[in-house]
């Protein structure tokens, strides 16, 4: 059986996108793949942004080695979960392939709605099926409770280190109680 596969979205792969493919691979480990991409294949082979590569290095984590790609279908197609950094990007995955709508979120919403899923009818043991069945509650919760502006992550593209530590805190703020839950911690 593949890994729980986690697919980051962005526009330019280079900033929120990679540093939650890091900060996810940080807290999950070998126990899922975490990637990512971005809508604009502009910056394609380019390394993490310096300010998100201090961000990920100051929580742990390790930005070498990654390299910026375009987002591609196939990508899309092999991901059990899509996180976006903003609403826009998830009409962009959701446009390129439809099917993907219930496993694709706003990487805010996804936390928000997290919050909300009763733990004690999820599979134990089997990460895979723990993290699908992770996704299924949290997609029957988004009915009544809508992505909203406020579940967007702000574009830190440019704007300094203050402004990529609040975008990696907010990462932050969705990676740990998924992480618990995926993992049963």
């Amino acid at each position: 059986m593949p890994p729980f596969t986690i697919l980051h979205v962005c526009m330019g792969n280079i900033c929120r996108s990679p540093m939650a493919e890091r900060l996810f691979t940080l807290a999950l480990g070998n126990s899922v793949y975490s990637h990512s991409a971005g809508t604009g294949g502009w910056h394609e082979g380019e390394e993490m942004n310096p300010p998100a590569a201090r961000q990920v290095r100051a929580h742990g984590g390790d930005p070498d080695g990654f390299a910026a790609r375009k987002l591609r279908a196939e990508h899309i197609e092999s991901a059990d979960l899509i996180l976006t950094a903003t609403a826009d990007q998830y009409d962009y995955v959701t446009a390129l392939r439809p099917d993907a709508a219930d496993r694709t979120f706003v990487l805010g919403e996804f936390g928000r709605l997290l919050k909300g899923v009763d733990t004690s009818g999820l599979p134990k043991g089997d990460v895979y099926e723990r993290g699908l069945a992770i996704v299924r509650a949290v997609a029957a919760l988004r009915g009544s409770h809508p992505a909203s502006a406020k579940d967007d992550l702000d574009d830190p593209w440019g704007r300094g280190d203050q402004v990529f530590g609040r975008v990696a805190a907010e990462i932050q703020a969705t990676v740990e109680p998924f992480a618990a839950m995926l993992l049963e911690r």
